[in-house]
């Protein structure tokens, strides 16, 4: 985890890469959850056997549900200690690259792309997210992701 004391010190670091995330396992149950939360049961995602016979070889995780996984990635990799909290902004721009197949590990790196005041002492940062899978030779998804902080 890389701390910062203020949100004006990690403000400095705009232009630069900031962080890496841990690996995280995509497992099936996840996107079976996934798929009961947002009615997105498309057969590529969660039946298992017709999956197989699918283009990619096996079931694959919801673009969607790779993106939502950005707040977890946030979390385990930056922390502000003189911050009492952030807030979703919104996305820029988004792409999913390659497909995300079950038994995955997945990690994000983390670019820092602009930090501006606003009110109330707090920046919008807009960060540049990749997220890599585990041996692939290409990312999955790459997120211009806007989130304020306090």
């Amino acid at each position: 985890m890389k701390t910062f004391r203020t949100l004006k010190e990690l403000a400095a670091c705009a232009g630069q890469d900031v962080a890496t995330s841990d690996w995280i396992t995509i497992t099936q149950q996840q996107v079976n959850q996934f798929a009961e939360a947002t009615g997105d049961h498309q057969w590529i995602h969660v039946d298992v056997e017709k999956a197989r016979k699918g283009p990619f070889g096996g079931p694959i995780a919801h673009g969607f549900l790779t993106l939502s996984l950005l707040p977890r990635f946030f979390e385990s990799t930056i922390e502000v200690v003189e911050s009492a909290m952030g807030v979703n902004y919104g996305l820029n721009k988004v792409r999913f690259i390659a497909p995300v197949p079950v038994g995955s590990k997945l990690r994000a790196r983390m670019k820092l792309l602009s930090a501006e005041p606003i009110d109330n002492n707090g920046y919008q940062m807009t960060w540049e997210i990749t997220v890599e899978r585990e041996g692939a030779s290409k990312p999955v998804c790459i997120a211009e992701s806007l989130s304020r902080r306090y």
